[in-house]
């Protein structure tokens, strides 16, 4: 089943990623296509977005001569996860009262 990702969880997502480590963006875009559909295309987006609102910083390591950009979570940063995974909760806890009740009038 294809579900559209919302822009809050597309946040959400790359933001829990950071909290574990530094990413540079096709890691970043690479472990988010191992469990949901996502085009390159749509990951900078996100990250631009990120950096917009100071929830991430970026920085350049030299590889293989040239500079890969990582980002990093900032304080910031976490306090948006910790507003999405709250969210998250809630939604994610009514969403499951209805699909996971399954049929209770004996259909």
């Amino acid at each position: 089943m294809a579900m559209q990702l919302s822009s809050d969880l597309m946040d959400g997502l790359v933001l829990a990623l950071l909290s574990k480590e530094d990413l540079y963006g096709y890691s970043l875009t690479k472990q988010v296509q191992e469990r949901f559909a996502v085009s390159e295309s749509t990951m900078y987006p996100v990250l631009r977005r990120l950096k917009k609102h100071d929830w991430v910083t970026t920085y350049d390591e030299p590889f293989e001569g040239r500079n890969r950009r990582y980002y990093k979570i900032s304080d910031l940063g976490y306090q948006e996860m910790a507003r999405i995974q709250e969210e998250w909760r809630y939604f994610s806890s009514k969403v499951n009262e209805i699909i996971l009740a399954g049929d209770t009038d004996g259909k």
